[in-house]
């Protein structure tokens, strides 16, 4: 028996309200079962619709009662000829009752795998839940529950329920949805179960749990808040990206009459010597090299055994910090979450005084982990608290990895706020751009959210899957058109943007377009032509070359304000805007001190004025503010007064907290530094 194996068996709603939905229900099921034959080809599954005018079950004949439930499939290996059953789906003419169902698919469960299987036996239900269920012989319909449940946790078994609502099924009995809604969550409080709502297909694709996917931990130790203090926790991964399935080499050597080839591919590798091409080089004349500089630095794998650096496994408390420290795009990688040990009490209380504690105060927890022992690298991450709503769930959590300074990647952009107010936008198009995000919005009033991660597949993976199954019938079936559950995952809802048209229309108007005409003439063709004297070629030319502007490295002496602006402008390194910064401050003060009866004082109130207005772009006030500071210390010590009076027409001053919002100056001040420098010179 396979470690992971699975039984399951679907009960499904085919009564005459679920008409309209059963379509998707044939989708979801052909995808679990198609996923199945992926990754869980031992799991076993059967499938009991209810709602039929037809009775077939094994309880009706041994006990009676249970009426309109059929046994479609009884519980056997997943095959394709089940992905087939499903296209074939019979429709009811009965209210179906779900209880029935469960109660049928219990026995079915029960009788295959008597007391074995433990935790691996489950129930899918789905249904809309508008049809009454009947009355108990004996007791309540809560009593009837409080017993099911019990029998489903003696055996181990678990449940999920998918409540089919909203525009997939319409509405129904309100009185009658209440009393189905109350029984169907008495089951997530008696035993392992839980009950999902849907009002999309695409939700529906989402809710049902196609791969059964075991918990593992990847720690199980202490929580070392200090030298004397540590909690037992176990960690696992919250959320983890579903890879595509691992796809093999095929061979198609193999005679066709050959029932018990493998089709397997092996692959070997031979390393031959360059001097000598029919040399085969064995491994124990082989080393690693890596590259330094022009050399290649060999290394062996002793050598590289020493240098690793092996931590003892741990996870330690570095330390406590604001919540609003850790930005959300610092998180890499997967979530972990960190749960007390289970059945110890102990370390539930520490982990919930610990993690209320820290909700309250706002906070969160920098933590060094090294997950197993051995292992060649250490995890600094950010630990946040995850307080529980649920009685029966203890608190706990959320473990999130942070970078290193070698991963984060820096890119400098100018706030939009520095720039001018003919750049920013007016009332009328702010205006537009709102709505344009409320008519988007995936969160409407009094209905489910759309796209809730929860229940929404990977299109990418789902697509694949389906055309995998196609495929395995039909080997030359060609790539089927995207269907239309997966497309309202990856485009947006046709019939919003049709009603929404008149404000898509009022944001594109508010908002001039023009088109920027690409030019087709090469450099070299108009060079060519510039050599015959022609002004308007010249001009073409220029225009031609600024396309593919020269990148300029440093800031040169014929036209420094140029020089600076192209280098503030390069992206492909955050370095360039404190190096142009920097040689810009050099070049003020060479033509300061090297001016010759002021004769580059002009040139120096140009760089000055370049300098301050990259620098409100850049979000760098301080870099200029202390620079101008410096600047009149040294020209009053120089007695460059000549220099300064000239910076007072011009209204040169401090950058203030309006023009950049990191400035410490404020307006006033930045009005008062002119004239206190000039009373200073006086």
């Amino acid at each position: 028996m396979a470690r992971n194996k699975e039984g399951l068996v679907l009960l499904l709603d085919v009564g005459p309200t679920m008409y309209s939905v059963l379509p998707e229900i044939k989708k979801v099921c052909s995808m679990l079962i198609q996923k199945k034959l992926i990754y869980g080809k031992f799991d076993e599954v059967g499938v009991v619709v209810f709602g039929t005018q037809e009775t077939d079950n094994e309880l009706t004949k041994e006990v009676g009662g249970y009426e309109h439930v059929v046994v479609l499939r009884n519980i056997k290996v997943v095959d394709g000829d089940l992905v087939d059953a499903f296209q074939e789906l019979p429709r009811g003419n009965f209210d179906g009752d779900y209880l029935d169902a469960i109660v049928v698919g219990m026995d079915m469960l029960i009788k295959k795998y008597q007391a074995t299987n433990k935790g691996k036996k489950r129930l899918c239900l789905i249904t809309n839940a508008l049809c009454p269920i009947k009355d108990s012989c004996e007791g309540t319909k809560e009593d009837q529950v409080n017993t099911i449940a019990a029998q489903m946790s003696a055996h181990g078994m678990k449940m999920e329920s998918v409540i089919v609502r909203g525009r997939l099924c319409g509405g129904g009995d309100q009185r009658i949805m209440a009393e189905n809604d109350r029984l169907l969550n008495l089951f997530s409080e008696k035993t392992s179960a839980r009950a999902v709502y849907v009002e999309s297909p695409t939700a529906l694709l989402g809710a049902v749990k196609t791969r059964n996917i075991s918990p593992v931990t990847i720690f199980r130790g202490d929580l070392e808040l200090g030298s004397k203090m540590k909690i037992k926790v176990w960690v696992y991964k919250k959320t983890s990206e579903e890879k595509f399935p691992t796809l093999k080499k095929y061979s198609d050597k193999a005679p066709p009459s050959d029932r018990f080839a493998t089709h397997e591919v092996k692959v070997d590798y031979e390393y031959k010597s360059v001097e000598d091409p029919n040399k085969v080089v064995p491994p124990e004349q082989r080393i690693k090299g890596y590259r330094y500089g022009p050399q290649v630095v060999p290394i062996s794998s002793a050598e590289w055994d020493a240098v690793k650096f092996k931590p003892e496994k741990s996870v330690k408390l570095l330390g406590f910090t604001d919540a609003s420290n850790i930005m959300r795009h610092y998180y890499m990688k997967d979530v972990n979450v960190f749960i007390p040990e289970p059945g110890n009490a102990r370390a539930a209380l520490a982990v919930s005084a610990l993690a209320r504690a820290m909700k309250e105060m706002n906070k969160v927890a920098i933590l060094r982990c090294v997950w197993r022992q051995g292992q060649g690298s250490v995890v600094v991450g950010v630990l946040t608290p995850n307080i529980s709503e649920k009685d029966s769930t203890p608190d706990s959590f959320y473990f999130n990895v942070l970078p290193f300074a070698e991963d984060v990647r820096e890119f400098q952009f100018p706030s939009f706020s520095s720039f001018p107010a003919s750049w920013q936008p007016n009332e009328q198009q702010q205006e537009a751009a709102d709505n344009l995000v409320k008519m988007l919005d995936l969160a409407p009033s009094a209905k489910q959210e759309a796209l809730l991660p929860d229940f929404t597949p990977n299109p990418v993976l789902e697509r694949f899957y389906r055309h995998l199954e196609l495929k395995s019938k039909h080997p030359d079936a060609a790539v089927p058109p995207l269907d239309e559950t997966l497309k309202t995952i990856t485009e947006a809802d046709p019939d919003l943007l049709s009603e929404k048209k008149d404000v898509i229309d009022a944001f594109y108007n508010s908002f001039e377009l023009k088109e920027n005409p690409r030019l087709k003439k090469s450099s070299k063709r108009l060079l060519e032509k510039k050599r015959s004297g022609s002004d308007e070629d010249c001009q073409d030319t220029t225009n031609a070359l600024a396309v593919k502007p020269v990148k300029v490295e440093k800031i040169g002496d014929s036209s420094p304000v140029q020089d600076f602006e192209a280098m503030m402008s390069r992206r492909d390194s955050p370095d360039w805007v404190s190096k142009a910064i920097q040689d810009m401050k050099n070049k003020i003060y060479s033509l300061v001190e090297n001016s010759y009866d002021g004769g580059n004082h002009g040139k120096a109130l140009e760089c000055l004025l370049a300098l301050r207005k990259g620098c409100i772009l850049e979000q760098e006030p301080k870099q200029f503010n202390d620079f101008l500071h410096h600047l009149f210390n040294v020209s009053q010590e120089k007695k460059l007064r000549n220099f300064c009076e000239s910076l007072i027409p011009r209204g040169l001053t401090l950058i203030s907290k309006s023009e950049a919002i990191d400035s410490e100056v404020t307006d006033d001040e930045a009005r008062n530094f002119l004239v206190k420098k000039e009373l200073k010179f006086e």
